[in-house]
């Protein structure tokens, strides 16, 4: 009556952010062929955050960035975003632009930094 002596449904587990069955693919079930062909968060390592209004030294630092990840080779492992949204941006707390956000974590405001400075902290964050 209340569900009592009553088996529980199984239900097909889901490795994945975007909430697809698991598909055969070890860690990611969007059936993609290639893993890192997917944009989901279990594929991505880490995330990097250039937080600025869209000036020149935002531009400047979002570029030094790409450069350090690829020179890293680590582009599908590392995730870069550009946030311009002033809401957002604030919401890190950051109160001088261009800055640089590692998973969540503002490591770096008001300064353009060179690649390779970039790569540094990067890897001394264990990206």
């Amino acid at each position: 009556m209340f569900g009592i002596g009553k088996k529980k449904e199984e239900t097909q587990a889901t490795s994945c952010c975007c909430n697809q069955p698991d598909k055969g693919n070890a860690q990611c079930g969007c059936n993609m062929a290639d893993q890192a062909d997917c944009g989901c968060a279990a594929n991505v390592g880490n995330t990097v955050k250039i937080l600025g209004s869209g000036c020149k030294n935002c531009h400047t630092l979002l570029e030094n960035t790409q450069a350090a990840v690829k020179a890293m080779g680590k582009s599908n492992s590392i995730r870069i975003e550009y946030i311009t949204d002033m809401p957002t941006v604030m919401s890190y707390g950051v109160m001088s632009m261009p800055a640089l956000v590692l998973n969540e974590k503002v490591v770096s405001m008001g300064k353009v930094l060179k690649p390779s400075e970039v790569q540094r902290i990067l890897e001394n964050s264990g990206c």
